[in-house]
């Protein structure tokens, strides 16, 4: 456990697959909430594993171990979904449209901080702090 708070995988480690920072952000936050959720079991495990920068989120997903139970929540997922009436996915679709354009502004909104991707904000690495002419 002690490993897992010495390394924790920003949202540029989901930059390549989501082609977008708040998209990426998302995807972050929703593997953290997976592995902090109650429920042990493989995808608890996959989103800790993907998390701590041990296993990549495209290697996770050539697992069997991890990516059946994937397969599971997704069929699941799509069930739920298919179940809804049509304004019911638009208005669920326009949530997240919201949450990711939140998101964004977030990223993007000037706060003399850098966002460290852990819901901490520190100074960027090279923000220019103590330089004089």
């Amino acid at each position: 456990m002690a490993d897992e708070q010495q390394k924790q995988v920003d949202d540029s480690e989901f930059l390549e697959i989501t082609r977008d920072p708040a998209r990426a952000r998302v995807m972050r936050t929703a593997l953290e909430q997976i592995a902090a959720g109650g429920r042990a079991g493989p995808l608890k495990e996959m989103a800790e594993e993907v998390l701590s920068g041990r296993l990549g989120l495209r290697q996770a997903t050539t697992i069997s171990a991890y990516a059946d139970p994937l397969i599971e929540e997704f069929q699941t997922f799509k069930q739920e979904w298919d179940s809804l009436s049509e304004k019911e996915r638009e208005e669920r679709a326009a949530e997240g449209a919201r949450y990711i354009e939140d998101q964004r502004q977030e990223l993007d909104a000037p706060h003399g901080a850098a966002h460290t991707g852990s819901g901490r904000s520190t100074k960027a690495r090279h923000h220019g702090s103590g330089w004089s002419l």
